[in-house]
């Protein structure tokens, strides 16, 4: 086994499980790209693995003075993610440093840490076999590496409360550290609202929802929730939907009035923190996960929130969203506060409460690198393992 590529830094980690940085595809991108950089700047020596298309051979480079490891992937899709996670693992087990994974859906691979010796620390995301757009053998798939990770990992992260608990039914409670994700919280200096224009928006004139395109998230309830008389708003949804190729897309369009406005996949985050910090009403309706980055990004740009109403939304949000477990539950919400401004401030000072108390970045990250510090010395002392 090879040292930490770092000549001078004695903590050394090696980030998996990500498409790569700068964030381009997500919240875990986002984070990664948080933790690599804050942890750099306190002296720490920090590898993030990068998925690269095509073919070539492997090679390092820096962003923001963190090294890259950037892995050809020819293949696409799940098929290909499963070949970089192997072998960004096969790679990184070469080395003797501390070890983060992004997700489990992999998990299996940590066979490989283990057996080597390197400790393993795994985030857990959500409950992903629960997920309704998987298959049958999908689920399967996730939940054996579910259990992997249990198996496997040294000690696993869990973002939210029930996802601990969960967790804790299968591994000991001592096993698993609960750290929320965080975000940034927006300033109105963060938002130009001349970004609005090419949607033809208005601040304050439109709610939102961020979403994934699909049915565990609630999309074709909210859309027919607000649909369902007009509003003087506009309903914003963005996501990818390609109705001529995906029926539940194709009847969430149906379902529009036309004040609801479909504009695209939108990855900017100029543009996505205008649309987020200008909106009236931010709208959740995920129904699965844990601590959900679009819903900790909308408290920290101090919107109202109206969100489905399960256990995890409803301990990340805290007492001041409003919530709803249905399309008529959803308008009903609608009519009572889309025109109240006394409630949707009320709404918006417990958001920044709320944000504040658990999810700035500077709070998230110290925790993280308490943990890692803890088990960077184990790694330093082996015989403490």
């Amino acid at each position: 086994m090879l040292k930490s590529d770092s000549t001078n830094k004695l903590r050394s980690l090696r980030i998996l499980g990500i498409r790569g940085i700068p964030a381009q595809h997500g919240g875990f991108e986002t984070f990664a790209e948080c933790l690599a950089l804050y942890l750099n700047a306190r002296g720490w020596d920090i590898t993030v693995y990068c998925q690269t298309k095509g073919e070539g051979k492997d090679f390092d480079d820096h962003y923001q003075g963190i090294r890259r490891h950037n892995i050809y992937i020819n293949q696409d899709g799940p098929f290909g993610t499963v070949v970089f996670d192997w072998r960004a693992v096969c790679h990184a087990a070469k080395f003797s440093d501390l070890v983060l994974t992004l997700g489990y859906n992999t998990a299996i691979f940590g066979i490989v840490f283990r057996l080597s010796g390197i400790v393993h620390l795994i985030n857990m995301d959500g409950i992903e076999w629960h997920r309704k757009k998987w298959t049958p053998l999908q689920k399967t798939w996730l939940y054996v590496n579910e259990r992997c990770a249990c198996w496997f990992g040294n000690h696993l992260i869990a973002d939210h409360p029930e996802i601990k608990a969960h967790h804790a039914s299968n591994i000991s409670p001592d096993k698993i550290t609960m750290i929320p994700y965080g975000a940034n919280f927006l300033l109105d200096a963060d938002a130009d609202a001349a970004l609005l224009a090419p949607y033809d928006l208005t601040a304050n004139q439109y709610a939102i929802v961020i979403a994934r395109a699909e049915p565990e998230n609630s999309i074709l309830e909210i859309v027919e929730a607000f649909s369902r008389k007009p509003r003087g708003i506009s309903l914003v949804v963005l996501g990818q939907y390609e109705p001529g190729k995906n029926a539940y897309h194709k009847k969430v369009m149906a379902a529009a009035s036309d004040e609801v406005k479909f504009v695209g996949a939108i990855y900017g985050k100029p543009v996505i923190n205008s649309l987020r910090y200008h909106a009236r009403l931010y709208i959740h309706g995920h129904t699965v996960g844990g601590t959900n980055p679009s819903l900790v990004e909308a408290l920290g740009a101090s919107l109202p929130v109206l969100a489905h109403g399960n256990k995890f939304n409803r301990w990340v949000t805290g007492t001041g969203a409003n919530f709803f477990k249905s399309a008529d539950e959803c308008a009903q919400q609608l009519d009572l506060i889309l025109d109240d401004e006394r409630a949707l401030s009320k709404m918006k000072a417990q958001s920044i409460k709320r944000f504040n108390g658990e999810y700035g970045w500077p709070n998230i990250l110290a925790q993280y690198e308490s943990l890692l510090t803890k088990w960077t010395a184990l790694t330093q002392n082996k015989k403490n393992l």
